[in-house]
C-alpha cells in the first residue's frame, strides 16, 4: 500500500484529532469546564481554515499540487467534493457547540465528556467526506455514530432519554451489521476494497460474462449496503427510531443527529452509489426512488398530527430526507446522463447544505423558547411574539424557510429539485415531482402551524406567570441563532453565494 502522506490535505482532520485531544486535556485540568466549549469551538474553526487553501490552492505559492490528492491506494481522496462536505460537517459542528453551551452549563451536565464525544462524531463524518474504500468508510461511519450513542442518553436521569439511547442503540447496530453484511459480500464478489477497484472489478466481470449483473449474489451485496445507510438517513421504512430519539435525547444532540449524523449518511450513499455501484444503477436507481417518495410522504402526514415540536422536527426531517433524495434517486432510476445527472447531483448536495443551516437554526429556537415558557407544545407557543418577539421572527424565519418560503434560504433548495426533477422529462421525475409538489403543501401546513401559533394565537393562562419569561438567553445560543438566521437571509436573496459551492461538486459525477 501507498502510505505517502500529504499534510496539507490531511491538516482539517489532523487539527479536529488535535482539538479531541486538546478537550481532553482541558477537562483534567482545575478550570471552568466552559472552557472546553471555548477549545472546541477554537479547533473547529481552525479545521475549517485548510479547506479554503485546499479549495483554492492554485492562487497560494506553498501549493504544488492542484489536482485530486489521492493516498492510501485510493481509499482516501480529497477533492472538490469531500471539501464542500467536509465544510458543511465543521460549519454544522460548530453550531452545534454554540447551541449546547448555555444547555449544558444550565443542565449541570458533564461538558468535558460531551464535547469529546461530540468532536469524535464529526472527526469521523469529516474522514467519510473523503472515504473512497469500505474499511475507511466503515470505520468512519461508526466514528460518526458510536459517540451519538451515549449522547443520546446524556441526560441520565431522564427515562425518555434513556429509552432514546437504547432504541437508538439496538437500531444502530442492526444497521452497521447490515452494512457491514452487505460490504464484506461486495468484497467477496469483486475482491476489491476501494471504491474504484469495485467498479472496474464489476466492468471486468461483465465483459467476461454479460449476464453478471444480474448476478443474486451481487444484487444482494449492492441493496444490503444501500439498506445499512437507509437506517442511518432514517428512510422510511428504517425511521421508526428517529421520533423517540429525538424527543428523548437533549435537543442541541438532536439537533445534530438531524444534520451532521444524517448528513454523514447520505455522503456515504452518495459515494457509493456514484463510484462503486455505478454500474448497477437499474439495482439501487428504483430502491431510492421508492425510498424517497415514501419518506416524503410518511413523514409529513404524521408529522400533520404533532403536537410536540420537537416529534414534528423528527417526521419533518424524515420528510426532508426524501426530498434530498429525490433528484439523486430520480435522475438515476431514469437513466438521465451529462448534464441532466449532474444537476441532480448539484440539487441534491444543494439541499443538504440549505437543509442543515435552516434545521439547526429550528432546534436552537426550539431550545430558546422551551427555555422561556418550559414547554415545546404548539399550543403553549401562542402569542409568543408578545414577550419575545425576537424569537417569534426568528421562528418565522426557519419554519419557513423549512417549508421553502421564499426569500428564505429553502426556495432555492425547493428550487433546485423540482427543476432537476422537472428537466429530466421522464414519467418517473414527473410522477415524483408531483409526489414532491403535494408534500410540500402538506408541509407548508405544520411548519405554519407553530407560526401561527407564535404570532396569532394568545398567550396561554398558564405561561403569562412565572420567572421563566424572563429568563435570559446563553450568549452562544443566541450567537448561534443569528449566524444561521443571517445564512438563511443572504443565500435566501443571493442564492449564487451558496450555488457556487454546489458547482464544486459536480466534477464528482464525471464518469458516471
Amino acid at each position: 500500500m501507498n502510505v505517502q502522506l500529504d499534510f496539507h490535505a490531511l491538516l482539517p482532520e489532523l487539527l479536529l484529532t488535535a482539538t479531541v485531544l486538546g478537550v481532553l486535556i482541558v477537562d483534567l485540568l482545575p478550570v471552568r469546564k466552559q472552557w472546553t466549549a471555548v477549545v472546541g469551538l477554537v479547533g473547529l474553526f481552525a479545521a475549517f481554515v485548510p479547506l479554503l487553501t485546499l479549495g483554492f490552492c492554485e492562487s497560494l505559492a506553498f501549493c504544488e499540487e492542484t489536482s485530486v490528492r489521492s493516498m492510501f491506494d485510493g481509499s482516501y481522496v480529497v477533492d472538490t467534493f469531500s471539501l464542500v462536505l467536509k465544510g458543511l460537517f465543521l460549519g454544522s459542528a460548530f453550531l452545534a457547540v454554540l447551541i449546547s453551551a448555555g444547555y449544558l452549563e444550565r443542565g449541570r451536565f458533564w461538558e468535558g465528556e460531551y464535547y469529546f464525544l461530540l468532536l469524535c462524531s464529526v472527526l469521523g463524518a469529516v474522514v467519510m467526506a473523503s472515504s473512497r474504500g469500505l474499511v475507511t468508510m466503515f470505520v468512519a461511519l461508526e466514528l460518526v455514530t458510536g459517540p451519538t450513542f451515549l449522547l443520546a442518553g446524556w441526560r441520565k436521569g431522564n427515562a425518555r432519554s434513556n429509552e432514546a439511547a437504547l432504541k437508538f442503540f439496538i437500531v444502530g447496530v442492526l444497521s452497521a451489521s447490515v452494512l457491514l453484511f452487505g460490504m464484506s459480500l461486495v468484497y467477496g464478489t469483486t475482491g476489491e476494497l476501494t471504491f474504484a477497484g469495485i467498479r472496474e472489478a464489476i466492468v471486468g466481470l461483465e465483459l467476461a460474462d454479460p449476464g453478471f449483473s444480474d448476478l443474486p449474489l451481487l444484487n444482494i451485496a449492492v441493496l444490503f449496503t444501500l439498506l445499512g445507510f437507509a437506517f442511518k438517513i432514517a428512510a422510511v421504512p428504517f425511521h421508526v427510531w428517529t421520533p423517540d430519539t429525538y424527543e428523548g435525547a437533549p435537543t442541541p444532540v438532536t439537533a445534530y443527529l438531524s444534520v451532521v449524523s444524517k448528513a454523514a449518511g447520505f455522503v456515504g450513499l452518495l459515494v457509493l452509489s456514484y463510484q462503486a455501484f455505478a454500474d448497477l444503477r437499474s439495482i439501487w436507481g428504483p430502491a431510492l426512488w421508492i425510498l424517497a417518495a415514501a419518506s416524503m410522504t410518511l413523514g409529513n402526514l404524521t408529522a400533520l398530527r404533532q403536537d410536540n415540536i420537537v416529534r414534528m422536527l423528527g417526521y419533518s426531517s424524515i420528510a426532508q430526507g426524501g426530498f434530498i433524495l429525490a433528484p439523486f434517486g430520480a435522475a438515476v432510476y431514469s437513466g438521465a446522463t451529462g448534464a441532466q445527472l449532474e444537476d441532480a447531483f448539484f440539487a441534491t448536495v444543494t439541499y443538504l447544505l440549505v437543509y442543515a443551516v435552516m434545521n439547526l437554526g429550528a432546534f436552537a429556537v426550539v431550545i430558546a423558547v422551551a427555555k422561556r415558557i418550559g414547554s415545546v407544545d404548539v399550543k403553549d407557543w401562542g402569542g409568543l411574539y408578545q414577550y419575545a418577539p425576537g424569537l417569534a421572527g426568528l421562528t418565522l424565519i426557519f419554519f419557513f424557510s423549512l417549508a421553502g418560503v421564499p426569500p428564505l434560504a429553502g426556495w432555492f433548495a425547493k428550487f433546485v429539485m423540482f427543476r432537476s426533477l422537472i428537466g429530466i422529462g421522464e414519467w418517473s421525475t414527473i410522477a415524483l415531482a408531483i409526489i414532491a409538489a403535494v408534500n410540500s403543501v402538506i408541509a407548508f401546513v405544520y411548519y405554519a402551524r407553530v407560526v401561527k401559533s407564535a404570532w396569532f394565537d394568545p398567550v396561554p393562562e398558564d405561561v403569562l406567570t412565572g420567572e421563566a419569561r424572563s429568563a435570559q438567553l446563553a450568549p452562544t445560543l443566541g450567537l448561534a441563532m443569528g449566524i444561521a438566521a443571517a445564512m438563511v437571509l443572504i443565500v435566501g436573496i443571493f442564492p449564487s453565494v451558496l450555488s457556487e459551492l454546489g458547482e464544486m461538486t459536480k466534477v464528482f459525477v464525471a464518469g458516471f
